[in-house]
C-alpha cells in the first residue's frame, strides 16, 4: 500500500473555505501550479514564506509517493504599477529607473531570486515557464475569450466581461466579493474615462504606447498581455484545463486568482483547479510587515543582521525553521527572541539527526514493550500530523518528543536495546527523512561548507547592486 493511501492528506480548500479529502484528478500524478515572482525587485520574506509553503507541499506529496508537476511561472512582463490596469509596467519603471534594458533587469532579479532559493534550500520546480515566452499562447485565450462573448475590444486593449460572465457564473467565489450589488453601475459612472464598460472588467490585453519597451504584435494592434492572463495560460499548457493544487499568497485571491478562474471558465468552459490552497502574511512585532513601514526585510538581511530591528543575523536553515513554526495558513511574527528560539530549535533537532544517524541497530536485550509501542506511535503522528493540510508546527513538537528520546538513547538513560530492531530502523529513517526530506532541513555543521559559499555568493551579489545603484 502506498504511503499516500495509508496517511491520506486534507487540504485547506479556500474555495470552499473547509478541510478536504485530498483526491487528485489523476493518481499517482498530481499537477501544482504555484503563482511565482515578477521579477523587478528583490525578493523578500513574504515571497520566501509563499515559496517555502509550496516547496513543503511538494516535498511532501512526493515523500508520501505522489509524482508531483510543480509548475511556478516567473512574470517578466504584464504586471503593472500597483497591481491595476492603467500604469506602467513594473520591470520597465525599474529598467528606467537602473537605465539599463528590461530584459537585463528580469534576468538580474531572476538570477537573485534563484539564488535565495538554493540558499534555503527550496527545490527547483519541475517547470518555471516565463510571460514573454507565451504570448503566442496568451494571445490564443484572448481570442477565445472574445470568441465565447466574454471579451471586448476598446482602443487596441481588450478586456474580460464581468457582467457577461456573473449572467451565468459567479466572479468573486473563492475570494467572497460579490458583484451583484454593484451592477448597476455603467460606464457613465466610472471616473477618469475608463476604457471599460464595467468598474469591475479587466485588462486581459492592453494596447501599447509608443514609449512601451515591452511590446508584442497582435489582433488588436500592439500591447502587451494583462497581468492575469499568464498564469491562466501557462497552468493549463503544462497541468490541463483542469489540475489539482493552485497556491499562492492570500494577497493574491483578489483579483488575480479570482480573474484566473474567471478567464479559464471564459475560454474553455471549465473550472480549473480542484483545490485553491493560501498561505498567509509575515508580521514584524505585531505590526504588518511593509516597505513603507521601514519593517520588510529581504533574506540576505536576515542572515547578515543588517537591519535597525535586528539584534543579530541569522542563519539560512534557522529562518527556515523559524518559518515552518507557524502553519502556513496562520500570520507569522518576527522577533529577535523569536528567532533566537528557533535557532535553539533548529540546533536540537540537528543534533537529534546526527546522534542517530552514528547508532547501530541494537541485537538482543529486553525488549520494552511500553517504549516501543510510544516511538511507532510518534514516528506515525509525524505522518498524520503533516497529513492534516502540511501542519508543520505539530509536525516539528513530534520531532522534539522523538528527539529527547534519542537524547535518552545517546546518554545511556535509556538502554537502546530496549526497543526491537524493526522499531529503531523504523525510527531512524522516518526522523532523518521528515528532517532533511520533507521540511528540508539541512545541517549546517556537518555540510556547512557548500551552504556558506552559497550565502557568501548571495551576500557578494546583493553587495554589488547595492553599490551600483
Amino acid at each position: 500500500m502506498a504511503l499516500y493511501d495509508q496517511y491520506p492528506v486534507e487540504v485547506f480548500n479556500s474555495l470552499g473555505k473547509k478541510k478536504e479529502k485530498f483526491e487528485p484528478l489523476n493518481p499517482p500524478r498530481v499537477g501544482l501550479y504555484v503563482c511565482g515572482p515578477t521579477v523587478y525587485n528583490e525578493a523578500h520574506l513574504g515571497n520566501l514564506r509563499s515559496f517555502l509553503t509550496f516547496d513543503i507541499v511538494s516535498r511532501y506529496l512526493e515523500h508520501l509517493g505522489y509524482n508531483v508537476r510543480y509548475v511556478r511561472n516567473i512574470t517578466d512582463v504584464g504586471h503593472l504599477v500597483n497591481d491595476a490596469d492603467e500604469g506602467e509596467d513594473k520591470i520597465e519603471k525599474r529598467a528606467r529607473l537602473e537605465q539599463i534594458e528590461p530584459m537585463e533587469i528580469v534576468q538580474k532579479y531572476t538570477n537573485g531570486f534563484h539564488a535565495v532559493n538554493k540558499v534555503f534550500n527550496l527545490k527547483e520546480p519541475s517547470i518555471e515557464p516565463t510571460a514573454t515566452g507565451h504570448i503566442v499562447e496568451q494571445i490564443e485565450m484572448v481570442q477565445k475569450i472574445i470568441a465565447n462573448g466574454y471579451g471586448y475590444e476598446v482602443n487596441g486593449s481588450v478586456y474580460f466581461d464581468v457582467q457577461k460572465f456573473q449572467e451565468k457564473y459567479d466572479y468573486g467565489k473563492l475570494s467572497g466579493r460579490k458583484v451583484e450589488d454593484l451592477l448597476e453601475q455603467t460606464r457613465d459612472n466610472l471616473t477618469g474615462g475608463s476604457e471599460k464598460r464595467f468598474f469591475a472588467d479587466f485588462a486581459i490585453w492592453k494596447g501599447a504606447s509608443e514609449n512601451t519597451l515591452m511590446k508584442w504584435n497582435s489582433p488588436w494592434g500592439m500591447g502587451v498581455p494583462g497581468w492575469h492572463l499568464e498564469c491562466s495560460v501557462m497552468s493549463t499548457k503544462y497541468l490541463g484545463e483542469q489540475f489539482d493544487i493552485h497556491g499562492g499568497g492570500m494577497d493574491l485571491k483578489f483579483p488575480h486568482h479570482e480573474c484566473e478562474i474567471a478567464q479559464n471558465i471564459g475560454a474553455g468552459g471549465k473550472d480549473p483547479v480542484r483545490y485553491w490552497m493560501h498561505g498567509n502574511m509575515l508580521t514584524v512585532n505585531g505590526t504588518k510587515m511593509s516597505k513603507s513601514l521601514g519593517n520588510a526585510f529581504l533574506p540576505m538581511e536576515l542572515i547578515a543582521g543588517d537591519h535597525e530591528l535586528l539584534d543579530q543575523g541569522f542563519s539560512p536553515m534557522t529562518i527556515r525553521f523559524f518559518l515552518l513554526q507557524a502553519q502556513y495558513r496562520s500570520t507569522i511574527d518576527f522577533s529577535n527572541d523569536a528567532l533566537k528560539a528557533a535557532e535553539k530549535g533548529y540546533k536540537r533537532l540537528t543534533n537529534a539527526c546526527r546522534l542517530i544517524s552514528k547508532m547501530e541497530a541494537p541485537e538482543g536485550g529486553s525488549v520494552n514493550s511500553e517504549l516501543d509501542s510510544e516511538i511507532n506511535k510518534l514516528c506515525k503522528q509525524l505522518y498524520l500530523e503533516m497529513s492534516d493540510d502540511f501542519n508543520t508546527p505539530k509536525t516539528i513538537a513530534v520531532l522534539f518528543d522523538l528527539g529527547n528520546k534519542i537524547n535518552s538513547f545517546a546518554n545511556d538513560q535509556i538502554p537502546l536495546n530496549s526497543i526491537s530492531k524493526d522499531t529503531f530502523i523504523n525510527f531512524k529513517a522516518t526522523f532523518t527523512l521528515f528532517i532533511a526530506e520533507v521540511l528540508g532541513l539541512e545541517d549546517e555543521v556537518e555540510g556547512g561548507s557548500d551552504k556558506f559559499e552559497d550565502v557568501m555568493e548571495m551576500l557578494i551579489r546583493n553587495a554589488s547592486r547595492s553599490t551600483s545603484q
